[in-house]
This record gives structure tokens, C-alpha cells and sequence, in this order.
């Protein structure tokens, strides 16, 4: 793939963000130069993430006392009051520095982890970082390609294109006279990584083991997900890969451009990439300057992802619109290869089940189905989610396919995800986002653009591929699992009514609502007793003081703080029960 010819450098100014974001040092905080150190303070790191995460646990506690609610509680109020609580862990992470900027990104993703306040907050958190300076730049290219950057460039600017959390971008020019992009990773990053990830695993233990936070959470796990995904952003030789990867995919595609890597100038900590400048995706006014079609480019953009989900199981895991471009023949280009996804080679015939389930309005096949795909990580009892998954299939399927939202069913998922008993993995929030990106940035470039209407004739390819052979072997599958179930239940009631009159047999039954009652009922028994023992001993103690016997008095109020102080913590088990059921 060539440079982009002479009559597109007219179109040098429209770079993408990661070639635009740049910043200048002195309208910075002074604070922020510490991300540009060789060397961090590991008791400083663990004081700061600390102090800010029990912070944060003690603003969650707050939001749950209904009784620290001004005038009373409303579901206004705590949702006003964690948009003010969103705002500040926003900005609190982007204090913390890279390695919480990349995972309040990863987090944006995680609605069914946390409240849709703080997920929309996060989803603005840009990596917008002052630079580091030329002659840490410098050391860096020299350090690991091993020779001065005169020797290696004919020309390097030294100002960056842009600054980012993990690295920043400067244009540059071989000896040959082609122009590339330099991605330079920021010094002492994988130190701060190491660091800051042992500190956020002590963390994560914290959260498991927290008697409400930890319920049906498997925060380690997702702690080993994120270390992982953030490890991988940090070597620049498998972002390479990643971009290789791509470009292949697309090789025969001649409406998408991928910039080729120069691996001769690259190395974990540096990426030379083929300078591809063009048009942002989300600049309408130069789009139609160009003279090209915004309706086609968001067909172009749906249709590019769909691609390389279904056709590679290879996927861009953040296409925003600062990661995509249009060049001025209409190709789109994609930008930035540090965070890309992959699905198993099954998944197709996996997710026939899930298909299938859904034209039945099948809950039960549904997430059975989306367990195998690893869609879902059962984490607890599962019947809260699909009784849930049963109320949405009877809302989903009494609209047309096309006129369906990819964002709204998202947000359906995630109000159901929430709070239950599972967690989605980073795959398929991945691709929930990049699907309610895509079709932001589809209805920025054409209010009549619906995902859902461009994924039919890949959904039907799908459902009717070899001659609809995988339709009638799954039709053939449950007519065999049909016929086993009705072969084999006659032996399955005659063990049944053995057991019953051995004996053998027990019934054991639970009703949540019931039971949530009686512990209540109980608790406030309970209450009662200890209020009456309270106000037995104060009364005692006011009447002994009323005439004259002060020490008696005071020995009876002490007692009554005994009462006391178990009635508070009966008010709060009583509270908990609430919470719990």
C-alpha cells in the first residue's frame, strides 16, 4: 500500500485524533509532568491509588443510606448524585496517570459492572496527556533501534502530532524519502504498569472478599482480563502484528486502507507506521467538501466491522471516530492496532443455538447458548437473569429486525446484566460498544442510518450458509435430543415414583420473597425487645435522677447503651436484608 499521493496532502490537517491531539506542556497542570519520569515512587503509587479507592467505597456506602438524602430519597437524587460522583472518578483517574486512564477506558465498556452514570462519564475519558521531550524521544528510538536518528531519518520533527497515556506520535521521514508516523512509548510506562497492577490486584482481593461488593463478582478475574489487555497495549511489536493482521484481512478490499508497518524502525517501545493522513471520519463539513457520499461511508463503516467479525473473527476493539479516516478516493482508513479482539473459530455454529433461542423466544436456549460462546461468565443462580432474558425476547421480537437499535438493545442487556448474577468478558462488551459506536458515527454521517438494517444479509448469510445445511442439521439435533427426552422419560417418572415410596425422595423449596419476609419479621421482634429494654433503663435512669440518686442513675444509662447500640446494628441488618433480596 503507497503513500497517499501529492493532492492529499491538502488533506494533511484533517489527521486523525491520535495525529492531532497534541498539547502544549505549559497550559498543563505542573502535576502532570510526574507521568514523565524514569522512575516512580512505589509508596507514593500505593498512597494515592488507595486513598482514592477508599474514597470511592465510601461515597457507594453513602449512596446506599437513604438517610444521608436531603428531604428524603428518590431515584433523582441518587442518579444526580452519581453523575456528580462520575465526574470526580473521571478526573481522579486521569490525576492517577496512564495506567488508570487505559482501564477507566477498558471500565467504559463494563455496564453490567457498574451504574450507567459512571459508564457514560468514563466512555468521555480521552487520554489527552502533556508531551515528554524530545530528548527522552530521542533516547528511546536510539536506545532500541540502536543507531542516532540521524542515521535512521532523513527528517524528524520534534514536536509530537499528538501526546497519549501510553505514548505520543511524531511525523518523520526516511532515507528513502517515504513518510511515516513514529509512535514512542512514554518513559519508565512498563515500571509504572508493574507497579501500579500489583497495587490494583491488592485491590481486586479487596473487592472479592467484600461481603456485598463481591457477591456474584468475580473481580479477579476481570483484574487478570484488564492486566492482560493493558500488558498487550504496552508492546508496540504486537501492535505491529495486530496491524499486519488487519491489513491482510482487508487485502482484497480495495474501500479500506490499513498503513503498513516498517518493522526495520520498529521495536517494543517504537512503532514506524506508513503516514496515511485523511479526512476524520466525524468531520461532516470536509466529508461533503470532498465532494463524497455520507451515506455510503456509513454503510462502508457498519459494513467494514461486519467483516471482520464474520468473515475473520479478527476485530478494531475501539473504532471511534478518532481511530477511522477517509481518504480522497472514499476508502476508509483505521488507525491505532494496540487494542484488538478475536472470536473463536466455532462461533458460528455456536451461535445457531443462540439464533435459534431467540426465534423461539427461548430464554432458557438463549443463555445456555451464550454461556458456550463465553458471552456470559455464570457467577451465581441464573433464573433472575433468564426470567429477564425472556421479558426482553417478548419486547425484541415484536419489531421488525431492521428497525432495531443497536445502542438500545445494548443498554437493554446491560440494564438486565446489572446486578446479576454473571459478568460479560471483555469480547463481548468489546463488541457491544464498537456495534453502538459504529452506529453513532453511522447517524452522525446520515440520520436515517440503522445498524441493524446493514447486519440483516449478514445475519441471513449466516442462518442459510451451505445451502442451508447447518439449519437442517440443527433442526435435526433437536429432533434427536427430542426423541432421547421422550424415549427416556418413562424409566426417568418410574425411578421417580420408587423413590417416593422408598422414602428417598425430598422436596426442598425456596421462596426469596418469603423468606426475606420472615427474616425481616424477625429482626423486627427483635427490635422491639431492645427498644423496650433501651426505654425501661432510660426511663429508670430519669427517675433516679429526678430524686437525687445521680450514681444509680448513671449506672442505669450505661446499661441502656447496651440496647442501644445493638438496636443500631439491628437498624442496619434489617437494612442489609432489604438490600440483599
Amino acid at each position: 500500500m503507497s503513500a497517499l499521493s501529492s493532492k492529499s496532502e491538502t488533506l494533511v490537517k484533517y489527521e486523525p485524533d491520535h495525529l492531532k491531539r497534541s498539547l502544549k506542556p505549559e497550559k498543563v497542570d505542573t502535576k502532570s509532568y510526574r507521568w514523565n519520569r524514569k522512575k516512580y515512587s512505589r509508596t507514593r503509587r500505593r498512597l494515592d491509588i488507595w486513598a482514592f479507592v477508599l474514597t470511592l467505597s465510601l461515597t457507594l456506602w453513602r449512596n446506599n443510606r437513604k438517610w444521608t438524602y436531603s428531604g428524603g430519597f428518590s431515584e433523582e437524587k441518587l442518579a444526580a448524585r452519581r453523575h456528580k460522583q462520575a465526574v470526580w472518578i473521571r478526573e481522579s483517574l486521569l490525576e492517577l496517570g496512564p495506567t488508570f486512564i487505559k482501564a477507566g477506558q477498558l471500565f467504559s465498556t463494563r455496564a453490567d459492572l457498574f451504574p450507567t452514570e459512571y459508564v457514560t462519564e468514563l466512555t468521555k475519558l480521552q487520554d489527552r496527556v502533556p508531551a515528554f521531550s524530545y530528548e527522552q524521544v530521542a533516547a528511546i528510538i536510539e536506545e532500541d533501534l540502536g543507531k542516532p536518528i540521524k542515521d535512521l531519518f532523513r527528517k524528524f520533527d520534534p514536536i509530537p502530532l499528538a501526546a497519549a497515556s501510553l505514548g505520543q506520535v511524531h511525523k518523520a521521514q526516511l532515507h528513502s524519502g517515504e513518510e511515516v508516523a513514529i509512535k514512542v512509548q512514554r518513559p519508565g510506562l512498563q515500571q509504572l504498569f508493574t507497579i501500579d497492577l500489583g497495587i490494583l490486584k491488592q485491590i481486586a482481593r479487596y473487592f472479592q472478599n467484600h461481603p456485598r461488593w463481591g457477591k456474584g463478582r468475580d473481580w479477579l478475574g476481570i483484574y487478570e482480563e484488564c492486566s492482560r489487555i493493558l500488558w498487550e497495549e504496552t508492546d508496540y511489536l504486537n501492535e505491529g502484528r495486530n496491524a499486519d493482521t488487519f491489513r491482510r484481512n482487508f487485502r482484497d478490499q480495495d474501500w479500506v486502507s490499513v498503513p503498513r508497518v516498517y518493522w526495520r524502525y520498529t521495536s517494543p517501545r517504537v512503532l514506524t507506521l506508513e503516514y496515511l493522513p485523511g479526512i476524520k471520519i466525524s468531520h461532516y463539513e470536509a466529508l461533503e467538501a470532498a465532494g463524497l457520499d455520507r451515506k455510503l461511508l456509513a454503510r462502508l463503516g457498519a459494513k467494514a466491522y461486519l467483516h471482520q467479525l464474520l468473515n475473520n473473527g479478527f476485530f478494531h476493539a475501539d473504532p471511534h471516530p478518532g481511530n477511522i479516516a477517509v481518504s480522497p478516493d472514499g476508502s476508509l482508513i483505521f488507525y491505532d492496532f494496540g487494542m484488538m479482539g478475536q472470536i473463536k473459530n466455532n462461533i458460528r455454529e455456536k451461535l445457531m443455538d443462540t439464533l435459534f433461542g431467540i426465534a423461539q423466544k427461548n430464554s432458557s436456549l438463549v443463555v445456555d447458548s451464550l454461556i458456550e460462546l463465553g458471552a456470559l461468565v455464570p457467577t451465581g443462580d441464573l433464573t433472575p437473569v433468564r426470567r429477564s432474558v425472556q421479558y426482553m425476547l417478548d419486547n425484541f421480537m415484536d419489531k421488525p429486525f431492521e428497525e432495531q437499535s443497536v445502542d438500545a438493545i445494548s443498554e437493554d442487556l446491560y440494564e438486565i446484566a446489572y446486578g446479576q448474577p454473571f459478568r460479560f468478558p471483555a469480547t463481548f462488551t468489546f463488541v457491544m460498544r464498537a456495534f453502538s459506536t459504529l452506529e453513532g458515527v453511522g447517524k452522525g454521517l446520515d440520520p436515517n442510518f440503522n445498524f441493524m438494517e446493514v447486519a440483516q444479509p449478514f445475519a441471513m448469510q449466516i442462518m442459510t450458509e451451505n445451502n442451508n445445511g447447518t439449519i437442517f442439521d440443527e433442526l435435526g439435533k433437536q429432533a434427536v435430543q427430542v426423541g432421547s427426552s421422550a424415549l427416556g422419560l418413562p424409566r426417568r417418572i418410574e425411578d421417580t415414583i420408587e423413590k417416593l415410596e422408598r422414602g428417598e425422595l425430598r422436596v426442598r423449596t425456596r421462596s426469596l420473597e418469603s423468606e426475606r419476609i420472615l427474616r425481616r419479621l424477625s429482626a423486627v421482634q427483635l427490635g422491639t425487645n431492645y427498644t423496650i429494654l433501651l426505654s425501661a433503663f432510660v426511663l429508670s435512669a430519669t427517675l433516679l435522677l429526678v430524686n437525687g440518686y445521680n450514681v444509680v442513675a448513671a449506672v442505669a444509662l450505661g446499661i441502656a447503651i447496651i440496647p442501644g447500640w445493638s438496636l443500631l446494628r439491628l437498624w442496619k441488618r434489617i437494612d442489609r436484608i432489604d438490600r440483599m433480596f
